[in-house]
């Protein structure tokens, strides 16, 4: 049985390249690079030259970048550092209702503490409008959180629009980049955001770091306590290892044009879907506002999970879960008010650098075997 792996969004393999950057870091540069004698030099001069790719990758300041555990820590510092920090100015907070956990279980928790937390709703491509933002905005708003690309179906929201809309009103933004990294800009300016979440794991980089930015004059409460890492953002010795394969992955995820490739792989892929299968397949999250390489198709009238089980060796997602016989949406799709009937055929393909047209091809096939 072939493999395939088409779930890119859930994590991706560690390039070849950020493996040998992090090779040498195994075995040498054990220092702490928060000594100041000659075991912590190599290992400090790494920290620091990775926090430059990093920056580089989002056009910021190298002081401007918190390396974190991952995606789930940088939103939770985000989120929580900026409750803590600002709450004496106000409690509100919005976001969206298609938000990765790692942004809904955060506003739920401080919800619990006294924050208000407005939801914006999304249309049926589960693109936000940014008016929407706009009218939840109140005096005691004090920061907006929208994810820059969702990680199921792929539609990429209005970041600049709402940039300037938190501008104008003096709030702070916060967007979770962690699927959009490496896939499309995420220049940090050009998005007008005051903080951006990256994920380590999907830019083929390892599990378990992530990063983020934190424009300059920005004060966040820290979520770790110690002593004063990360110009005192975050507690904990830092890990030259994770960095140097963070940075790595960055340095290489500036080039978009492999992403071009995907997206024409992608494209005809859903083509061949679309022929194979007619009506009986609908596409899910935004035609054109949508990352490169993902592809959420509904086979209509079937469930997702299902049709999974019966494509052998191939790494994929569904968009809905079967309990007791009984199948329920993803928030997600829910939120977008997909049809139950669509919404339970839902699965997600992701591509990456190295699938090929012979992989989707083989799917293809795979899937009008199994649904014929």
């Amino acid at each position: 049985m072939t493999s395939i792996y088409l779930d890119y969004n859930a994590s991706t393999p560690i390039d070849p390249s950020v493996t040998a950057a992090m090779r040498p870091y195994l075995d040498e540069a054990f220092g702490n690079p928060s000594s100041g004698h000659w075991a912590s030099m190599p290992a400090k001069a790494a920290l620091e030259k990775a926090r430059s790719q990093v920056a580089a990758l989002l056009d910021c300041a190298p002081d401007e970048i918190v390396f974190t555990s991952g995606g789930s820590e940088a939103n939770n510092l985000a989120i929580k550092g900026t409750f803590f920090a600002l709450r004496h100015k106000g409690e509100h907070i919005v976001t969206t209702t298609v938000e990765h956990p790692a942004i809904l279980a955060p506003c739920r928790f401080l919800e619990q503490l006294g924050a208000a937390v407005t939801y914006v709703p999304v249309d049926s491509t589960g693109r936000v409008d940014p008016e929407d933002v706009r009218r939840a905005i109140t005096p005691r708003t004090i920061l907006i959180s929208v994810m820059h690309a969702n990680n199921e179906v792929g539609t990429i929201q209005p970041i600049e629009e709402i940039g300037a809309i938190a501008r104008e009103h003096g709030v702070r933004f916060h967007t979770d980049a962690a699927q959009s990294v490496g896939k499309i800009s995420t220049k940090v300016d050009t998005l007008g955001v005051d903080l951006l979440t990256i994920a380590g794991h999907k830019l083929y980089a390892p599990k378990g770091v992530g990063a983020l930015y934190v424009r300059s004059g920005l004060r966040l409460e820290p979520l770790i306590h110690g002593a004063g890492h990360e110009h005192g953002r975050r507690a904990g010795t830092e890990s030259a290892l994770l960095a140097v394969g963070l940075g790595a992955a960055c340095a290489l995820a500036g080039d978009l044009e492999p992403m071009a490739r995907v997206r024409v792989l992608r494209d005809r892929f859903w083509d061949a879907l679309q022929e194979s299968f007619g009506d009986r397949v609908a596409l899910n999250g935004h035609p054109q506002h949508r990352l490169p390489n993902t592809l959420s198709v509904s086979f209509v009238g079937m469930i997702g999970a299902e049709v999974l089980s019966r494509l052998g060796g191939v790494a994929a997602s569904t968009g809905s879960a079967c309990h007791a016989g009984r199948v329920e949406l993803s928030p997600v799709l829910t939120a977008m008010g997909v049809p139950e009937k669509i919404g339970m055929g839902a699965v997600r393909f992701s591509l990456g650098r190295a699938t090929t047209s012979a992989e989707t091809d083989a799917v293809v096939d795979q899937l009008r075997a199994v649904t014929s």
